[in-house]
């Protein structure tokens, strides 16, 4: 059975499609952070800020490439994971199925496609809007802002309800891009989480305008989601939004911090939402290639937690 990580094969979950639709500031915590780590963020303001809507026309982001690639596999990936405290003893288990192919959705207000520049190449993942202080905050993967332990996304906007290449609430541009140290200085797979500040459109702040779900940290394991993203990789092709369900269950290598749910979902959907008890808990953030139709997400713990409040105030 193979430990080797594949290019993030993302993916995006089902079912809560009317969840918890907070106005103000809503996180929740339960029991002390279970990754025992309180490693410190990342800031970083993104270049071409004031061009990036203008550059995203409706052509670049139909051919934009799913983020995944830019997620280190392999070797790499399987040498910067840091497993900290083991989770689960014992002989890897393959995540059980439930569901794991991805159903159409209509749109969600406040879940949309990310795009941006890193490198010359034009990419695309997934995030959701999130009740913030600032009402300007937006979730996705680590891999989505930085390229770990590397480069910095430029050009950075969210666009809501995305549908077959229509905006209906506009394009929203990133003026700060917040991650986890241990994802940007080395890529460690297991902190791929992030939050983007955006900056006002036309008057309005994001939340006023799409809505924003609630946020939880140091919740326990093992929980069911529902979690969606817009996969663009084969056989998706990124213009409807997607979603799965299904039970956590933990690494089965026991080589990172990550849970898997089941899941088909592809790249693209890299930084999609996972819902649990009325708030987002997680995002699609890679697969193994030994454990099919299976997503990881990392853990919110008190390392993601930090780099949300960061973004939230």
């Amino acid at each position: 059975m193979t430990t080797h990580v594949t290019r993030a094969r993302l993916g995006a979950l089902a079912a809560l499609m009317a969840a918890a639709l907070l106005s103000g500031p809503a996180t929740a915590t339960a029991a002390p952070s279970q990754n025992g780590l309180d490693n410190g963020i990342e800031r970083h303001v993104p270049a071409h800020a004031a061009s990036a809507a203008a550059y995203w026309t409706e052509e670049r982001m139909r051919s934009a490439i799913p983020a995944d690639v830019l997620v280190a596999d392999n070797a790499r990936a399987a040498k910067n994971a840091n497993p900290g405290k083991v989770v689960e003893a014992g002989q890897p288990q393959r995540v059980q199925a439930q569901k794991p192919k991805a159903t159409g959705l209509s749109p969600i207000s406040h879940v949309g496609k990310v795009f941006f520049t890193l490198g010359g190449g034009n990419y695309v993942c997934s995030g959701n809007a999130v009740s913030s202080a600032n009402e300007l905050t937006v979730s996705t993967a680590g891999h989505c802002v930085n390229e770990g332990g590397g480069a910095y996304a430029s050009r950075w906007i969210f666009v809501p309800a995305y549908e077959n290449g229509r905006a209906p609430y506009g394009q929203w541009t990133a003026t700060e891009l917040i991650t986890t140290s241990a994802w940007a200085n080395s890529g460690d797979i297991s902190y791929d989480g992030a939050f983007a500040v955006m900056a006002p459109l036309n008057g309005r702040t994001l939340s006023d305008t799409v809505g924003a779900t609630g946020v939880g940290f140091n919740l326990s394991r093992g929980l069911a989601y529902d979690a969606f993203g817009y996969p663009a990789a084969r056989p998706f092709n990124g213009e409807t939004l997607q979603g799965c369900t299904g039970t956590a269950r933990p690494d089965p290598y026991n080589q990172t911090l990550s849970q898997g749910i089941p899941c088909d979902m592809t790249g693209g959907s890299s930084g999609g939402p996972w819902f649990t008890q009325g708030l987002q808990n997680s995002v699609n953030s890679f697969g193994y290639s030994g454990v099919r139709n299976t997503m990881f997400g990392p853990y919110f713990g008190t390392a993601i937690q930090q780099a949300y409040q960061a973004a939230a105030n």
